[in-house]
């Protein structure tokens, strides 16, 4: 038997590296982020999505075919339900891996950072009256330093984020957690000692 603490509650590797086209269309939806996020939390019907999803069952069991064709999902057990066999989808991975690509290529695909700020955005502005006093934070910093430290914050955001998503889940409310490190445009100051050399000079 399962775990019940465990998330999600069937096996499913750890990791899987994108490398084609369609799997970056099939992933790359606002519907179908949603699902493989839901599979996170343990696998589910049809049915249960379409629930979770407030969407129709049609609706979602195409997005659930073109998941299961890229190989992102696929059906972890069945059960019988009455005369029905209901079956429950799975990742076929923990993480999905992406990589740059070569933008003509991936036409069409949100990918841009944009995106996930915009619906992050979204999300924020419509929180219910209900849930104003939970725990929430947003905010920013800015600091120069040199890429090799920025690489190490990015590692420590994405550990931060596996950490976060492997939560034993519980209570009523979903939360969300974004994380970014990207380099700006924004100007700095000269570095101590360059004033008086271009003074000097």
């Amino acid at each position: 038997m399962a775990d019940q603490s465990a998330t999600p509650d069937y096996e499913l590797a750890e990791q899987l590296e994108l490398t084609e086209p369609a799997q970056y269309r099939a992933l790359f939806d606002a519907t179908r982020m949603k699902i493989v996020h839901l599979l996170l939390e343990r696998a589910a019907t049809t049915s249960e999505l379409a629930v979770a999803l407030d969407k129709p069952k049609g609706t979602v069991g195409h997005h659930l075919k073109v998941l299961e064709y890229a190989g992102l999902v696929h059906v972890v057990r069945t059960k019988q339900v009455r005369a029905i066999e209901a079956r429950y989808y799975g990742r076929t991975a923990r993480v999905f891996l992406y990589h740059d690509w070569d933008r003509s290529s991936f036409d069409g695909i949100g990918l841009e950072p944009k995106g996930l700020l915009a619906e992050a955005t979204a999300e924020i502005t419509q929180i219910p009256e209900a849930y104003q006093d939970l725990p929430m934070l947003t905010n920013s910093r800015y600091a120069r330093i040199p890429a090799e430290r920025a690489e190490e914050w990015r590692q420590r955001l994405i550990e931060l984020l596996d950490e976060f998503v492997r939560q034993p889940r519980g209570g009523e409310v979903t939360y969300g957690l974004l994380v970014g490190i990207y380099p700006t445009g924004r100007g700095h100051l000269p570095d101590p000692g360059d004033d008086e050399k271009d003074v000097a000079e």
